[in-house]
């Protein structure tokens, strides 16, 4: 049998190749042996799924398994979002499981695992699940999912339910419709589809609802290239501004009201503006090693810690339940703040930024003129380069020799490398080149104080591999 190891948030495959029923089967019976070996939580798991191919028919057989191995098990009745899980596993003090392949193109499925204080279980926790993964499990003799339920062994929940409780107690959702404005939301055919309507009712504009396995042929990744259609339907309804979710709804992505991208270095910045300086709490600031030093300035001036880990929510997530941590997040666009889950969560978060707006009284395009003026432009660019591994590899050598004396016309006066190689240049940008670790494709990510220098050093370094 094939070899099934997790990565960063579990573990994914194309379906109908490694991500079969049998390989699900195995995975399942592992979590099951950990989750009585280790006794991390005596309370089950905590079940969900969404909405790719099959994604139902294989959460319903990991739930068969697990409950014939003697787990408790609480099921979600529909699709949800994987935050809705997290929530669930920390309400029940249960491990969570959700069957999603998060942004990943509609060929793949994945099996992720959170801890029960509500996030991603560690790469230690995972370790331990990967090494009880059985070279095969026979689950033809097991009872079917409805007998299990019927003993009372499998428990229906309505997760969606119980996370939309949670939203109305933790965003005043009053305040953004006394706005009398709308909000657009592109689910991307994901599990988030349809929870900001309930949520806003009339005021919400939603896009990509339906029920679409293939996702229409785009990947559920909320990036700006991805995104096209969802900037013409804020113009067009004149909204106070566009949420995107990715295929679990962890992710998020945001339009201001004039369809401009509002990327995740503004929103982490706009977020700890409006977490510290509104609302006057106290806290760390957490980022990765490739997001915006506009953070760095906030923390000085609002007198917070602030902490720089690798690139991976994982290690945010470390930081969170280490400390008091106020904003933390990622590039990518995952994002948490205090008060809410140890875990991304795109719905809350975008519209934690639509209840920020309501209440300062402010656009959001006004919101991210504000920042620069407080603490100066920032432009954050970013370039996947699909090479050979030969380039990728040289390219590396050379930036960890710091040979890169120059970039762009500009001295460099610093380099780091807590994850790939960032170098600080004399006129206070940055360039950082990181290699992916399971594909031929070099990162290079930038900032400068206008968006034609971040993308010029973005582009420069790029023709040199």
């Amino acid at each position: 049998m094939s070899i099934i190891k997790f990565g960063t948030d579990g573990w994914r495959a194309v379906i109908g190749d490694q991500y079969t029923f049998t390989n699900v089967a195995r995975v399942a019976a592992a979590t099951a042996a950990w989750i009585k070996d280790s006794e991390v939580s005596k309370n089950g798991v905590v079940v969900g799924y969404d909405a790719r191919f099959q994604s139902e028919a294989f959460a319903k057989l990991a739930a068969r398994i697990l409950a014939h191995e003697g787990i408790a098990v609480r099921f979600a009745d529909s699709i949800c979002p994987t935050p809705a899980v997290s929530l669930g596993a920390q309400q029940f003090d249960a491990v969570g499981i959700v069957i999603t392949a998060s942004h990943n193109p509609p060929a793949y499925n994945g099996f992720k695992i959170k801890a029960p204080f509500g996030g991603s279980a560690s790469p230690a926790q995972i370790s331990e699940v990967e090494i009880r993964i059985p070279e095969t499990y026979d689950y033809s003799q097991i009872p079917s999912f409805e007998d299990f339920t019927e003993e009372g062994k499998i428990e229906l929940l309505d997760l969606n339910a119980r996370y939309l409780d949670i939203i109305r107690e933790r965003i005043d959702l009053q305040r953004i419709r006394e706005t009398g404005q709308r909000i657009a939301h592109d689910a991307m055919y994901g599990s988030g589809a349809g929870l900001i309507g309930e949520l806003l009712g009339e005021l919400a504009v939603e896009l990509n609802c339906e029920n679409n396995p293939g996702f229409n042929g785009v990947p559920p990744e909320p990036i700006e290239k991805n995104l096209t259609e969802l900037p013409e339907i804020i113009v067009s309804e004149g909204c106070m501004l566009g949420i995107a979710n990715d295929g679990d709804a962890d992710r998020v992505a945001m339009f201001d009201e004039n369809g401009n991208y509002v990327d995740s270095h503004q929103i982490l910045s706009l977020l700890a503006k409006y977490m510290a300086d509104t609302k006057g709490m106290k806290g760390e600031l957490v980022k990765t090693f490739s997001t915006t030093d506009m953070m760095r300035k906030q923390a000085e001036k609002y007198g917070l810690p602030i902490h720089t880990t690798p690139i991976g929510f994982k290690y945010i997530t470390e930081k969170i339940l280490e400390g008091d941590v106020l904003v933390c997040g990622e590039e990518s666009g995952g994002i948490a703040v205090k008060g809410h889950l140890a875990e991304r969560d795109g719905i809350y978060i975008g519209l934690l930024v639509a209840e920020m707006c309501a209440r300062r009284g402010k656009s959001l395009s006004a919101l991210v003129d504000e920042l620069f003026e407080e603490f100066g432009p920032h432009y954050c660019r970013r370039n996947d380069l699909h090479t050979t591994e030969e380039r990728k590899n040289r390219m590396i050598a050379l930036c960890k020799a710091e040979e890169l004396k120059e970039i762009s016309g500009k001295a460099v006066t610093k380099v780091e490398h807590t994850d790939g190689i960032k170098h600080w240049l004399a006129d206070g940008s940055w360039l950082l080149v990181r290699a992916s670790g399971t594909e031929p494709v070099l990162r290079i990510y930038s900032e400068a104080d206008s968006p034609e220098r971040a993308q010029q050093l973005v582009d420069d370094v790029s023709a040199m591999v």
